[in-house]
């Protein structure tokens, strides 16, 4: 449902008001014209750019309210893909049995932090979340993770997060 043949239209119109508004300005001021225009032409070429100037008036809040439409729209999908992919993680995690501090290792390896971050992170050394990320593969079945992030991605993407949405092909 496209307008812009119509916002075109308004535009072009708009476009050669203002540049009769100027000519007729500049020739004024630097004397290039000797007859003036009639005031039947100058008063048809103000209402030809009111006419104009609120056409655009009107689809700049058209084009305004749907952007602002769309935003919300956009905010309530992110909205719904964050809680979609914390009650996904916390389903896995419960499904895979791992334990309260794999589940926040698991957590911060998905986020990309480095085992040497999530150690400092948790205060562990890094031969503790090496242990546990490797638990955390095996309870995933998986080799690694791109593996396991690949998990939350697919299963993310079968599914529509919002009704009236088709999945991801």
């Amino acid at each position: 449902m496209t307008r812009l043949p119509v916002l075109i239209a308004i535009l072009v119109v708009q476009a050669l008001c203002a540049g009769v508004f100027l000519w007729d300005l500049l020739s004024n001021i630097f004397s290039l014209r000797t007859t003036p225009i009639s005031w039947q032409t100058r008063e048809l070429m103000e209402i030809g750019a009111a006419i104009g100037l609120l056409m655009g008036l009107a689809m700049g809040g058209l084009v305004l309210y749907r952007a602002h439409r769309r935003s919300n729209r956009v905010e309530a999908q992110l909205r719904v893909a964050s809680g979609a992919f914390a009650e996904l993680l916390n389903e896995r995690f419960a499904e895979w049995g791992l334990t309260k501090a794999e589940r926040d290792v698991a957590l911060f390896a998905i986020k990309g932090l480095s085992l040497q971050e999530i150690a400092q992170m948790r205060n562990t050394s890094e031969g503790t979340v090496k242990a546990q990320t490797n638990a955390i593969y095996r309870k995933a079945g998986v080799n690694g993770r791109p593996q396991l992030l690949s998990v939350f991605i697919e299963d993310l993407l079968a599914d529509p997060l919002v009704e009236g949405e088709s999945p991801a092909e």
